[in-house]
Order: C-alpha cells, then structure tokens, then sequence
C-alpha cells in the first residue's frame, strides 16, 4: 500500500492514495446517513476538553489523513446541533439532499471564480438560469429577471437596501448618505427576521432608521398601523423609502399581507422587498404557491435554498426585475479584470461579493435531478406533517398560537402561559436528546415553536415530538 504523503507533496496525491481518502470518507458519510436517526439531537457540550482536543492539532508534525478525517468527524458528531436528523424540529436549517453535497463537492474540486464571466461561463449561466426559473415560479417575467446568488437571506437583504437606495436617490451612490436631504427610514414587522438592524448599522443608516411596525393577533404585519407610522414618520422631516413584507416570519411561519403592501407602496412611491427567505420555496408548489400570492409585484425578492429547498449551506439568492439598478448599485471598473463579454453579466457587478464560491451548483443538481414535482412533493409532505403535528398537539391539550400554510407550529401549555415555563419545557425536550425544538414569544405570547424541515422526517417522527413534549410537560 503507498504512503501517503506528507508536507507539500499532501496537497495532490497520487491517484491510489487520493483515493483510499476518498473512499474513507464516501464509508464514513454512509454511516452517518444510516445511524443519524438512532444518535440524540443534540447532546451538552464540555468546552475545555473540546478546545483540548482541537488543540492538540499544533501543525508542527504531519498527521494521516484518515486520522484526522476521524477526529473531526467525531467532534462534529459528539458536540452538533444535528440538523440532518429527522426530529431536529428547528429553525431553517434542513438535511441536506445528497445532490447538494455533491454539487458542494463539485463547485470545490472545480473551483470556479464567480467574479467575471469570462472565467466561469457555465458556473455564471447556471446561476443565471436558477435565478430565471425561481423568479418565475414567483411571479416574475422570467426574461426579466436579474440577481445574484448570496451567501445568505442576510446579504440578500443587504442587496435589497443598496439597491433601494440607489434606485430612491441616485446620487446616494456617490456622494453618500450625506447627500440626502433628511434621514432615510425602512419598515419591516416586528415579526420580521431582525438582520435589518445589521444592515442598517452597516450600511450606515443607523439602527434607529428600522422603524418596526406592530403585528395583528395573526402575527402579521398591521397595513393601516405603518400607513400611519409612515405618516408620522413624513410629517418629522424623515424620508421612507422601503417596506418589507416577510413571507414566512422566522418566529410563526407568518405570511405578511402582500398584496395590501404592494398597494400602499404604490400609492405612496415607496420601494416594497420581499423577504421570502424561508417561504419563497412554497413557489415550487402548486398547492401551496398561491400563500405567496402579491409577491410578484415586489420589487425585489430573497429567497435562501439553503432553508426550504435543502442544499447545504450557504445558498442565499437576491431577485429582482431591474437589472439596470443592480448594476447600478454594484458597476466597478479596473483594469485587472477581464473585459466585458457582450450579451453576458459579470457576477460582481450585480452583488456585494467580488470573488466567490459557485453557489447555485447544489441547488442546480437538487432539481434537476428531484424536478419540480419531486420538490413540489416534499414540500407538500412537510406541510402535511405539520398538520398531522397540530392535530396531535391539540388532541393532548396544547393550543395552537399561530396559523400559517407554512410548516412551522408554535404551541402554548393551557395550564401555565409563562415564558419560563415553556422555556423550561424546551430544555427538557432539548436535553433528552430525543428532537430539538425552541421557545419563542409571538407578539408577546411564550409558546414552544417546531418547524418541519428534514425530509428524513416521518409520522413517527412527529409522534415522538408529541411524546417527548408530553413527558417534558408532565
């Protein structure tokens, strides 16, 4: 058997020893696959002998791969939240499809650079084609649609907000926030995934343009409330320019009200993003599509594959019909990088990343290979077992306390409605290992909150959940 090699000569074996590693890891990952359901969700982690056993890697001597393939696997396995199990009943992080972890293995042994075209045409029309296909599944003229693939629902959002303010006063762009007549203000709900406040901070707007408007007992966001808030808001010498509706809140599942903020946006000339970073996938169903109904007037979108699509992390995506304002908000010019090619979009003129990753691979592989239908049925199935789950929960004495077509079930204990009790329970259900959910306060109420997210989840899967709560309960 040939050794393998160390120092330098590691960094591209020979085709046998290459792969015996790889073989290593194909047996390793197949039985992770098969024995993920019997191991406990989660289990408590010590620090100091996790931060030992890293340690011990000083880098001074060569170890075998196999060896360190095995540690690291047994780390990840013993101190995991193991989202890839079918009773993590979390937030959105799926088991991954197994074509998205070869589309991961794929876009990292190729390793193209998704900066300029030039570079990377197929990567660049691949991404482009995704994009094409999930703005028309909501609601956009496919030949219309622009983006760009992000790292997340964060940096999608991001996008949102340059491309907002670039679009709203075109000298932002060059002459800063400085160039404004008064203080720009953005409007989301106070449901609504909370990264705003990231980007506000960083774009420069301070946190305290985020104005957070209240939701009705629905826990979505109340229309005729930011009608006056942006009244107000107006009246004070501030300058509104956004307002996001969420489609399928982080908290309930919520659905904003879309439709109704399309028409306020238009009455008042405001920008209107969608954030669908979660709810987004339900496009790929015909059953479930119509929640999303309004979004297609939106003038931008985030979608995250790496939430309801399950592909691995991070696929975030950023849609929108005005490819003129994207490139707008992101066109740079050097001379290191390549020429234009005619009828083609430089990845970096449309995004905040200049060099990065081939995202979309992973979510290209997954339908391509699942299809629409095979998506549009998994998708189908997890909203099934949410209803299966509420029905059990309200059988065994639990209130429901949201409503959503979406499979996220928030639950309240009847007997005792405090935030330290149903906190209390979580943990008890948390650290028995057997599923993961988390408490949540949805307008102020405490509940329990399980979202349906892993394919691998069965019947008998929520099943479990039940008991386990019940005997958390007592």
């Amino acid at each position: 058997m040939d050794q393998f090699p160390v120092g330098r000569a590691s960094f591209d074996p020979a085709p046998p020893a290459a792969e015996r590693v790889w073989r290593h890891v194909v047996d390793l990952l197949e039985g992770e696959r098969k024995e993920i359901a019997g191991r406990a969700v989660s289990a408590p982690v010590d620090v100091r002998r996790l931060r030992a056993a890293i340690g011990a890697y000083d880098f001074d001597r060569p170890a075998a791969p196999d060896d360190v393939i095995d540690d690291v696997a047994e780390l990840l396995r013993a101190t995991t939240v193991h989202t890839t199990h079918p009773r993590y009943f979390g937030l959105f992080n799926p088991t991954p499809t197994l074509m998205g972890v070869i589309g991961e293995t794929l876009a990292a042994a190729f390793n193209p650079q998704l900066a300029a075209w030039s570079h990377a045409p197929a990567a660049a029309e691949i991404e482009a084609h995704l994009l094409r296909f999930l703005g028309g599944r909501l609601g956009y003229p496919p030949e219309t649609v622009a983006g760009s693939f992000t790292s997340g629902g964060a940096e999608a959002n991001l996008t949102a907000v340059l491309l907002a303010l670039t679009r709203t006063w075109p000298r932002y762009g060059t002459e800063g926030l400085r160039a404004l007549p008064g203080r720009p203000v953005l409007y989301a709900s106070t449901e609504s995934h909370l990264a705003w406040l990231k980007i506000a901070h960083a774009t420069g707007l301070g946190r305290d343009a985020v104005h957070l408007v209240p939701t009705g007992p629905d826990l979505r966001l109340d229309v005729p409330n930011l009608a006056h808030q942006i009244a107000a808001d107006r009246a004070r010498g501030d300058l509104p320019f956004l307002v996001v509706g969420t489609a399928g809140t982080t908290g309930a599942g919520a659905i904003d009200p879309l439709p109704e903020l399309a028409d306020l946006c238009d009455d008042l000339g405001l920008r209107f993003h969608a954030d669908a970073a979660y709810g987004g996938a339900a496009a790929l169903s015909d059953r479930l599509r119509p929640a999303l109904s309004g979004i297609e007037r939106a003038d931008s979108i985030t979608v995250d594959a790496h939430k309801w699509l399950s592909v691995p992390m991070g696929a975030g995506a950023l849609l929108t019909t005005d490819a003129e304002g994207l490139a707008e908000t992101f066109r740079v010019t050097t001379s290191y990088m390549p020429a234009d090619v005619p009828d083609t979009v430089d990845p970096y003129t449309s995004g905040q990343q200049w060099s990065r990753r081939f995202m979309g691979l992973k979510l290209f592989l997954s339908l391509a290979v699942a299809g629409r239908a095979g998506y549009a049925e998994q998708l189908d199935h997890d909203a099934d077992l949410a209803d299966i789950l509420r029905e059990r929960l309200t059988d065994t004495g639990w209130d429901i306390a949201n409503d959503t077509p979406l499979p996220v079930v928030c639950f309240a204990d009847r007997a005792d409605g405090t935030w330290e009790h149903h906190d209390a329970l979580a943990r008890r259900v948390v650290g028995g290992g057997r599923a993961w959910i988390s408490p949540v306060r949805l307008n102020g109420r405490a509940a329990l909150r399980a979202c349906v997210i892993s394919h691998r989840t069965t019947p008998a899967d929520v099943d479990e959940l039940v008991h386990a709560v019940n005997d958390a309960r007592g």
